[in-house]
């Protein structure tokens, strides 16, 4: 896992102290997955899969926002 740490130290802005409303939240999208979603792009956020578990448990011990609804603003 210590190669790793470089790679996740990228993402370490998403689990910062929350801003209000916060930039990026963990969304439920279904079928038991579970994304990071910008609100401020309006987007999941790419996180590669092998990281994804790490990044979201490090926003869960932050206290980041997490819910089944959409996370983001209506489009168009």
């Amino acid at each position: 896992m210590s190669g790793q740490t470089p790679t996740l130290e990228r993402f370490s802005p998403l689990w910062e102290a929350p801003a209000a409303p916060p930039r990026w939240v963990i969304w439920h999208a279904g079928e038991g997955e579970s994304l990071v979603f910008d609100r401020k792009f309006n987007v999941p956020f790419d996180v590669d899969d092998v990281l994804l578990g790490e990044v979201l448990r490090r926003m869960r011990e932050a206290g980041a926002p997490e819910g089944d609804a959409y996370p983001g603003r209506p489009c168009g």
